[in-house]
This record gives C-alpha cells, structure tokens and sequence, in this order.
C-alpha cells in the first residue's frame, strides 16, 4: 500500500459557490416522528369511527373492520412513500438519497400487501353479511361500487410496480426502463383517491376524517408538483445550462463542463449530485443521476461520467451548445456534515468523481485528509494530475490500491487478501476512528467499506455513504 504525493502544475478550481443553508439536525427526528404520528392519526380515525366496536361485534362486520384498518394503513404509507421521494430539499439533505430509497421500498412493500389483504378482508365482510360467494361479490364491488373500476386499475398499476422492483426482475430490466414503469406509482396512487373518498367509510366518517386524508393527499401531490416539476424546470429555465465542452479521462471515462447563467446562484454543494437530461435527441427525457466532479465556483459545472450504459455512453458524443436540464441538487454527501479536523475519503472506481468535489471543498488543514483509491490498476486513475496537485499544495495523502476483486466481501484488493478489512483501513488511516469518513463506490464495495470504518471505531454519524443502485 503506497502513500503518493508527487507535485504537479495542474491545479483545480476550489472556491465554493454559494451554497444552501445547514439542514437542521433536529429536522430528521421532526419527519420521523411525524410519519409515525401519521399512522396512529389514521388509527385513531378508525377507533373514532366505530372500529373497535365492529371488532369486538365478532362475524362480518369485524372482518370489514379489519379490512378498514388494512386499507388506511396502505393508503397512509402510499402517501408517505410519495412523499420520501418527492425530493423536498430538507428531507434530502436530513436522510440522504441512499436512506430515502431504502425507505421508499419497505414502505412501498409494505403499503402494497396492507392494500391486498385490505381488497380480502373487505371482499370476504362484505360476502359474509349477504352470505354471498366471495369472488361474486368481488365482481359485484369492481362493477357497482363507485370509483371501483378507477381503484382497480390503480391496483393493476401497483401491482406491476411491485412485480418490476424485486431484485430478480430488476436485474432483467434497463435502468431506463424500470424508471418508467416505476412513474405508475403516481398513476396507481391517484386512480385510488375517488373510491376512497366516495365510499371509504373512515374517509367520510366525520369532519377530522375528511380534512385529514384531503390535506396528506393535497400536501402529497403537491410536493410531487413542486419539487419533482416545478421547481426543476425553473431551475433549468433559470441557469440555462449547456455543454461547453468534453474531455476524455480514460477509457469510457468522459468529462462534461458546462456553462450558464448565475451559476452562483445555485444551491449546490461539492459531493452532491444533479439528475441530467441533455437535449441531443431521442432519449432525452431519461434522466441520469451524476455527482459534480468538481468543486462548484460559480462559473462552470463539471460531472464525469463512465460509460455503463446507453444513457452513459451518449455522453461522449455531446456537443457543445447541448442544452441541459436539471433536477437537484440531491444527496447529503457533502461538507455540511463535516466536524472538521481528519477526514478519509474512500473511493472506488468512479466513485472518485463526488469525493474529488469535496476535496476542493473541504476545510480540513495539510496532512488531515487521505484519500483512499480503488482501482482495477494505474491506466484506471482518473484526475492524475488534479489529485498530485491536492497532494502538493494540500497535503493530501493518497493510497491507490489495485488489482482485482477479493473473493470475500471486501474493500480490499485480492492482493491484500490476508488482512483484516479494519486493521487495513487502520495501517493506511491511523487516525481513522476520529475522522469524519467518505464513501462512494459500488454498493457492495461501499458496504464492506462502511463495515471496515465502523470497526475500526468510526462513530456512525461520522461514516458518510451515498448510494445510487435502483
């Protein structure tokens, strides 16, 4: 494991451009309280409106009852789920992007099972008090009941969102591709609203009832409406962005600058990133997720991106004049959580491209910053002369290390096998159990790398991860 720190004349830009306001640390524990207190509200409704009761009465009725229960339940964290990934700035920055998704799919899972058995429950209450045959009731509800057929096809749109977000089918599917199926979401959740607010008897109970399940329902879409569209197309509308010229890196590996109007204006920080569509044909509308690669000064952007794909591999061929639009920024890998003092930064591949950002972001002072750098071998080093000059005029510490994967979970290569994944982390880092630690790179290896720091005694808000699998 060899530190380098061989001087260079190339030097990064590094002044910071106006950046957004400190997310307050209480706001994360103000959102996860009140999605709780949303579940116990729709509970509470429930008993307000004769639950218990009905439960307590035993047959049919306790079985619609429980079916009432079901379905508020999913409909709450449908919402919810809306809402995880509507991109409002505060929450962004307050979980960070890695945390939301993982949210938004337990909370999606969840709804959509609360929803089924909320469709049996019902279905076999409402059989039960006609002493009918359940499927002929099914049938008569789709048919008769008002906003039936709408919720049906909304089920149908859940359904095959579900269906496409298991593992198994992801792995068989575009990423462009799942992101448009995925968009059904907001197509099912909506087809949903009319049956619920014509006969949903917890929906129309009582006055409490209705303001509530109007109000998430308006603050849902609305916060879909703003920060998902509006806010996005001002954005681009206002900093007009476009190409203003492309360098290639390395192999696959392409550089995109871009240049527009009061790009100090921007509240964007080192380390987060934009989702980018560029206007250059078809396709356009499939938007990308790619972190700056530089230090955001005010006059120019910079992203890299290696080619992995269709979306990716269109990059290199961009021309300048290319209009971009933008949305984000998004992500909370960036400086506002920086203590101050030692900071590792832990990169692999082209992971390197947010952690290269906050280096020229940073304030940490010369000798507190190592930069640690996986790679396949040297030809795969991106930024060469960038990172000489941080360690030159910084005093950055780098450590590349090469070679292919280990066969176990591992941030190390198979070279170095027969350490421990801590003691490593600890023999190139010493002062690692006191830094504020960054990491980007594959999911796995990012994972087996967050593992390594919080073993080597890293507190965990100290351990800084942002993911981008879908």
């Amino acid at each position: 494991m060899t530190v380098s720190t061989t001087p260079s004349v190339a030097r990064p830009t590094v002044v910071a451009a106006g950046t957004p306001r400190r997310t307050p640390r209480w706001w994360a524990d103000v959102g996860g309280v009140a999605a709780g207190l949303s579940l116990l509200v729709v509970t509470a409704l429930w008993v307000s409106n004769g639950g218990v009761q009905q439960i307590a009465g035993g047959g049919a009725d306790a079985i619609s009852a429980s079916g009432r229960l079901t379905g508020l339940w999913a409909s709450d964290l449908l919402l919810l789920q809306v809402l995880l990934m509507a991109r409002i700035p505060l929450v962004e920055r307050a979980f960070g992007q890695d945390r939301l998704a993982r949210w938004h799919r337990w909370s999606g899972f969840t709804s959509f099972w609360l929803m089924i058995t909320h469709i049996v429950l019902i279905t076999l209450g409402y059989a039960g008090a006609t002493h009918a045959n359940a499927f002929a009731e099914l049938w008569d509800m789709i048919w008769t009941y008002p906003g039936m057929l709408l919720a049906t096809a909304g089920t149908a749109a859940l359904l095959m969102v579900v269906m496409t977000s298991i593992r198994m089918a992801r792995r068989r599917l575009r990423y462009e591709s799942w992101h448009l199926l995925h968009l059904y979401a907001y197509l099912g959740a909506g087809l949903a609203l009319p049956h619920q607010l014509w006969t949903g008897t917890d929906f129309i109970a009582s006055a409490a009832s209705t303001v509530y399940w109007w109000s998430l329902y308006a603050v849902s879409a609305g916060a879909v409406l703003t920060y998902r569209i509006a806010i996005p197309a001002w954005r681009s509308w206002r900093h007009r962005l476009v190409v203003s010229h492309i360098t290639a890196e390395g192999p696959g590996l392409t550089s995109v600058y871009l240049s527009g109007h009061r790009l100090d204006r921007l509240p964007v920080r080192a380390g987060q990133f934009f989702q980018w569509r560029f206007l250059d044909g078809y396709g356009w509308s499939r938007a990308h997720p790619y972190s700056l690669s530089a230090t955001p000064h005010g006059q120019m952007l910079r992203i890299t991106v290696k080619d992995l794909g269709d979306g990716s591999a269109r990059v290199a061929s961009l021309r300048p004049g290319t209009r971009a639009l933008i949305e984000g920024p998004y992500g909370k890998l960036s400086g506002e959580v920086y203590r101050g003092g030692p900071v590792v930064l832990l990169a692999c591949g082209i992971g390197i491209t947010p952690l290269l950002a906050l280096l020229g972001d940073l304030p940490y002072s010369p000798g507190q910053a190592t930069l640690v750098y996986r790679a396949r071998g040297e030809s795969d080093i991106a930024f060469r002369d960038e990172l000489e000059w941080f360690a030159a005029n910084r005093g950055v510490r780098r450590v590349f290390l090469f070679g292919k994967r280990a066969e176990r979970p591992s941030w190390l290569p198979a070279e170095y096998a027969d350490y421990a994944d801590a003691d490593a982390l600890r023999r190139v880092a010493p002062q690692i159990a006191i830094s504020d630690v960054y990491i980007c790179g594959p999911d796995a290896w990012a994972e087996a790398a967050r593992t390594a720091a919080r073993a080597a005694g890293t507190p965990a808000d100290q351990v800084h991860t942002e993911l981008f699998s879908w």
